[in-house]
């Protein structure tokens, strides 16, 4: 992506990106340039090591940059880490509570840092308002049952929800997701994913998300893919869907030689020998449908996913850049 002005409507900016580690012999980050808009899902994706969580380690000012600016909410990310923490919320991949607290006190802690809240002794004696919040987001990912018990008796998974509520609780403009879904069962999946659009639509927040479910991404409003510290592929999921992989009709029926026949006659382009793939432009399926007479056996139309586009771009560039 080229350079381009800060606009209000961007509320992350990552223009040139780098970052080195000691000892590298290459950039773990080599370059980047991106935006997020205001109340907007954005969603980075790559493999492992690709540079995802050194970007997230960065905007969320835990990491120093290389060079290259980033700023979060109109804060520069080395000049003012303050100012982008007090707008921000993090679940890192790695858990990052304190085992020796309860559920409820590790939030409770967070809350009276960042400002919130005035640290009180007791859950009781904390306002009406905190002890509200707490018990809700507690009940959306279905902890309300230990949000009282020790941490280091709690599962991975009831962890992980602890961290998602403690994340929430200071209602941030930008939501960092490194791989938030981690360990949880597929209804505390969908649960949570329920409330992140119900917060976002109502409360604006932009949620930033790097995730191996791939499934997760789909309904993003833009994605950006990385690889060997560099993009790889960027847009809204459809246009980066639509670039790589094709849509196809797919057909088969008894009488195979004759289907085949019909579509050689009519000039129709096709894979296979049976089931008969054919690629499709927009709106051929239709066009394709009536044409054909050959009593069918399948008809289906095969939409690209965010998947197959994923492994088309990691796979063909899978050998570092230079």
């Amino acid at each position: 992506m080229p350079r381009h002005p800060n606009k209000p409507n961007q509320i992350v900016v990552v223009d040139q990106l780098v970052k080195r580690y000691k000892k590298a012999s290459v950039n773990a980050v080599n370059g980047v340039s991106f935006y997020v808009e205001k109340g907007s899902f954005f969603a980075l994706l790559g493999p492992n090591g690709a540079g995802k969580t050194t970007i997230i380690s960065i905007l969320t000012s835990t990491l120093a940059k290389t060079s290259g600016t980033a700023t979060v909410a109109g804060h520069e990310v080395g000049d003012d880490p303050l100012g982008v923490r007090k707008n921000i919320g993090v679940i890192f991949q790695n858990p990052s509570l304190d085992e020796n607290l309860t559920a409820e006190e590790n939030v409770r802690f967070h809350v009276s840092l960042y400002g919130l809240y005035t640290y009180r002794p007791a859950f009781r004696f904390m306002p009406q308002e905190y002890r509200r919040k707490a018990r809700d987001l507690a009940e959306v990912l279905g902890i309300q049952e230990q949000l009282f018990d020790p941490v280091k008796s709690l599962s991975g998974g009831m962890k992980r929800k602890l961290e998602i509520v403690r994340s929430l609780m200071h209602s941030p403009k930008v939501l960092f997701l490194d791989e938030p879904t981690t360990g949880l069962d597929p209804i505390s999946r969908n649960n949570l994913w329920q409330y992140l659009q119900g917060i976002r639509q109502r409360e604006k927040v932009t949620i930033f998300l790097t995730t191996h479910y791939l499934e997760e991404a789909e309904s993003a409003d833009y994605v950006c893919m990385i690889n060997h510290g560099r993009i790889v592929a960027q847009g809204t999921p459809r246009q980066v869907k639509e670039e790589l992989v094709e849509s196809y009709l797919e057909l088969d029926a008894d009488d195979r030689r004759r289907l085949e026949s019909e579509l050689n006659h009519h000039s129709l382009r096709f894979d296979g020998r049976g089931p008969f793939r054919l690629p499709l432009q927009n709106g051929s399926a239709q066009s394709i449908i009536s044409r054909v007479k050959t009593p069918l056996t399948v008809l289906s139309i095969h939409d690209p996913t965010l998947e197959e586009a994923y492994l088309k771009i990691i796979g063909n560039s899978s050998q570092p850049v230079s």
